[in-house]
C-alpha cells in the first residue's frame, strides 16, 4: 500500500491530505469525524469530508488546549475557557479577569481544570467550579486517572489537590521549575518535564524519587503508550521511551530509542489501540514506528515546513492529524489493511 520514500522509509506521504492552518497549531484532535486545529491567531479550524470551517474562538490567541474523547477545551489570552464538541460554536467553561489561561486538563466525567497565574480552577461534569492557589504560577495540569484529583505543576514541585474536599493540596517537592505534569495511567507515578532537559518523577505510594536526564533539549511532548507501561518523549534526536510497569518505574533501567533521525523530537502521540508511536521533527518529518522493532512508516517529508507543535490520532487510530510552527498541517490516513 506504501512506496518507498527518498530516505528508504515506507510512505504514506500520497496518502496524506494537506491543511493551510495558516496560524502556529497549538494542538490537533479529532471531533467525531472532523480534525480540529487550535490555532494561535484564535481560531479553530475544523477539517471534514464536507470541507473545511474556521471558528473565531478567543479574541487574541490560543495559548493552550487539550483534547480527550470528542471534546476539544481551549485557553485563550481572553482569559476564556472553551469546550467544542464538534463542528459549530464552543461552549464557555470559565473566564479570568486580568489574566489569560495558563493551563487544561480534561478529566473523567466531563471535568475540566484551568490555571491562570497561582490560581487553579476545577469544574465537575455538574458544572460546579472550585478554585485554589498554588504556591506558585502554575505552568501544567493533569487529571488523576481515578478520582476527582487535579494535579498542578510548578516552581518547586506538583500540588496535588482534591476540589471537592476543604483541605490544603498535597505538595510533591522537588527544586527547579516544572512545566507540565502527567499520571501514570495506573496512577502509580506522578511525572513532570521540567525547565531544564529532565523528567522528575514520584511514586505515589510513598513519594520516592525518580530522575530522567540526559536529554540534549527541553521535553516539550509525552505520551503513554495504549497498555499504560512506557511514557514516550520528546526532546531528544529520537523518542526515548521510559519502562513503568515495574515497581520502581523507570529506576536503574534504561529508556528504548525509536526513530533516530538528524532532527529532534518536537511532538509524541501514541497509537490508541496499537504498539506504535508517531513522532513529528524539528525538520518537519512525521514518522509512524512501531515499538517491538522499530520499523518506520513515513507520514510527512523533512524540509518541507517547520518544526512540528502538534500531533493526534482518531480513536480507531486510522487516522494522524498533525500540525506545525509556521501554519501547515495535514491529515494522514492509514491503509485500511
Amino acid at each position: 500500500m506504501s512506496m518507498p520514500s527518498d530516505a528508504g522509509y515506507p510512505s504514506l506521504v500520497d496518502r496524506t491530505r494537506p491543511v493551510e492552518a495558516g496560524a502556529y497549531v497549538i494542538a490537533a484532535a479529532f471531533l467525531g469525524e472532523a480534525a480540529a486545529f487550535a490555532l494561535g491567531d484564535g481560531a479553530v479550524l475544523f477539517v471534514g469530508e464536507g470541507g473545511e470551517t474556521r471558528i473565531a474562538a478567543h479574541e487574541g490567541g490560543v495559548l493552550v488546549a487539550a483534547a480527550a474523547g470528542s471534546e476539544l477545551v481551549t485557553g485563550g489570552d481572553d482569559g476564556r475557557v472553551l469546550r467544542f464538541r464538534g463542528v459549530g460554536a464552543p461552549e464557555t467553561l470559565g473566564e479570568v479577569g486580568g489574566g489569560w489561561i495558563d493551563a487544561v486538563a480534561l478529566g473523567a466525567d466531563g471535568a475540566v481544570a484551568w490555571s491562570s497565574g497561582k490560581r487553579v480552577f476545577a469544574r465537575d461534569g455538574k458544572g460546579e467550579v472550585r478554585s485554589t492557589e498554588a504556591p506558585s504560577a502554575v505552568r501544567g495540569l493533569a487529571f488523576a486517572p481515578k478520582g476527582y484529583q487535579v494535579a498542578a505543576a510548578r516552581y518547586g514541585g506538583v500540588s496535588l489537590w482534591f476540589p471537592r474536599v476543604d483541605a490544603a493540596p498535597k505538595e510533591l517537592a522537588w527544586k527547579g521549575s516544572h512545566i507540565d505534569v502527567t499520571f501514570s495511567p495506573d496512577g502509580r507515578f506522578v511525572v513532570t518535564t521540567m525547565q531544564e532537559n529532565a523528567l522528575h518523577g514520584w511514586r505515589m505510594a510513598d513519594g520516592a524519587h525518580m530522575r530522567m536526564s540526559g536529554y540534549p533539549g527541553k521535553v516539550r511532548s509525552v505520551d503513554w503508550t495504549n497498555d499504560g507501561k512506557t511514557l514516550a518523549t520528546a526532546g531528544a534526536d529520537a523518542a526515548i521511551l521510559w519502562p513503568f510497569q515495574a515497581k520502581d518505574g523507570p529506576m536503574g533501567k534504561s529508556p528504548k530509542e525509536l526513530g533516530v533521525r538528524p532532527a529532534r523530537v518536537s511532538r509524541v502521540a501514541c497509537h490508541p489501540r496499537a504498539a506504535v508511536v508517531a513522532l513529528g521533527y524539528e525538520d518537519g518529518c512525521v514518522l509512524m514506528v512501531r515499538i517491538s522493532d522499530g520499523a518506520e512508516i513515513l507520514g510527512r517529508n523533512p524540509g518541507e515546513g517547520g518544526p512540528v507543535t502538534a500531533l493526534a490520532w482518531d480513536r480507531a487510530g486510522a487516522r494522524l492529524a498533525f500540525g506545525t510552527e509556521d501554519g501547515a498541517a495535514g491529515v494522514v490516513a492509514l491503509p485500511a489493511d
